[in-house]
């Protein structure tokens, strides 16, 4: 009889794996077993967000179809359903919490709370919430990134390093821009420093570039610009004046929207019960919204095309800003779950267009792009994330411009943030409140 066959042990595919590593740390060149994790780190962040966006799409699909007055049920339904999947799964948070977790617990984000994240801001965003993909993709792949720390046995700023090519692989699919996702997830952790962890520069770039190339092979998206502005070349230094006029009124429209998010956030909170009553009272909230100005409804991705192509009078479009910025408040505030991002610029859209309709001869794309730039960054605190973000989806080649108003807009905007955690201690919180 024939001895058996042995069978390949684990201890054997460690070795294995281990012979692969000492090829790369042997090798003269710059790349090291760190590029290989980040690469990793990224694809999968990339085949995750694909699988999110053809999920998400093919429910919106179906619930697109529901319009008017119907609207005033399947919403409340839809808030009813994110309700009881955040009561039952636990609350997955915001971005707010994942700021949170970077800075002080462990440097890691909890994979516990994906399955909860998931479902509920499916149903949020193919409902028509005022809020977009980007804060899911970010939680969910940002904890993946800790996750594989985990197994690396990495520590202190190893892991958070992981957990932020993570995150930026997550935004970057989303967005198209390699560049702009990884420094949208540095930025974002804090309210004054731009790049404070900046040794995860470059894993979030490289993790960025594998999401960008896995997401866009995947789902053809992210490869031509997002939306068609129209033609704009810097060719008069008036332009930068111009430029730095929209980063003023952007920064006052993200005052504007962060006193509305606050006074809806103060109303919700005093809400008794359970987040499922929240959750259909808000429900209700942007379904009435939606039925008085249907370009609320849904995180802005398509509508801001509609703002493009459409005549629409500087009045009307004013009014739809503030409606946005309502839907966007409420969304939030209400426990329904996505980020603001999208929903930010295409208020700014609204507003840097209404201006260029009052206003003859100034150009619209200019306006409009500025404006999206400054408040989003008076908002969120990314001057050069938005800056390159905006320049991607936009095919705006001369940046400059964008940077000046998102520069303004960042410098503009009040003391204390709206994400509270980009405070990093509650000392730094008080001192800025007091002064």
């Amino acid at each position: 009889m024939l001895p058996k066959k042995p069978t390949a042990s684990n201890q054997t595919q460690r070795w294995t794996f281990a012979q692969l590593f000492a090829l790369v740390k042997r090798s003269p060149l710059m790349i090291s077993q760190g590029v290989i994790h980040w690469v990793v780190v990224g694809t999968a962040g990339g085949l995750f967000a694909a699988l999110y966006w053809n999920v998400l799409e093919l429910l919106t699909h179906h619930l697109q179809r529901f319009e008017g007055f119907s609207l005033l049920i399947v919403m409340p339904l839809a808030g009813l359903i994110i309700g009881l999947v955040i009561d039952f799964l636990g609350n997955p948070g915001e971005i707010a919490v994942i700021v949170d977790n970077i800075h002080f617990r462990g440097r890691r984000l909890d994979a516990r709370k994906n399955p909860s994240m998931i479902l509920a801001s499916l149903i949020s965003i193919s409902a028509g919430g005022s809020a977009g993909p980007e804060a899911p993709l970010v939680q969910v792949t940002g904890s993946f990134g800790t996750w594989v720390a985990d197994r690396l046995k990495l520590q202190g700023e190893d892991l958070r390093t992981m957990s932020l090519a993570a995150m930026a692989a997550g935004f970057t699919a989303l967005f198209g821009a390699p560049l702009g996702g990884a420094m949208f997830a540095l930025e974002i952790l804090h309210h004054q420093h731009i790049v404070e962890y900046y040794e995860a520069l470059m894993p979030a770039i490289v993790s960025s570039c594998a999401s960008y190339l896995v997401f866009a092979a995947i789902t053809h998206l992210g490869i031509a610009p997002t939306w068609h502005f129209p033609q704009y070349h810097l060719e008069k230094i008036d332009d930068f004046a111009i430029a730095i006029i929209f980063g003023i009124i952007g920064a006052v429209a993200g005052w504007i929207f962060m006193g509305i998010f606050r006074g809806c956030d103060y109303l919700f909170a005093r809400i008794p019960g359970r987040i499922y009553v929240r959750t259909t009272l808000a429900g209700f909230g942007l379904g009435t919204l939606a039925v008085l100005l249907p370009l609320t409804h849904y995180f802005g991705h398509e509508e801001l095309e509609s703002v493009l192509t459409t005549g629409i009078g500087a009045i009307f479009l004013l009014t739809l800003a503030l409606g946005k910025m309502a839907a966007i408040s409420i969304t939030v505030t209400g426990g329904w779950r996505g980020g603001f991002i999208i929903p930010l610029f295409f208020t700014g859209a609204c507003i840097g267009k209404a201006v260029a309709v009052l206003i003859p001869g100034l150009n619209p794309a200019l306006a409009m792009i500025c404006t999206m730039a400054a408040i989003n960054a008076a908002v969120t605190r990314t001057p050069i994330s938005t800056t390159l973000l905006l320049s991607k989806l936009t095919n705006l080649s001369p940046l400059t411009p964008i940077l000046f108003a998102s520069l303004v807009g960042f410098f503009l905007a009040p003391k204390v943030p709206l994400i509270a955690s980009q405070l990093k201690s509650q000392k730094e919180a008080t001192e800025l409140k007091g002064s």
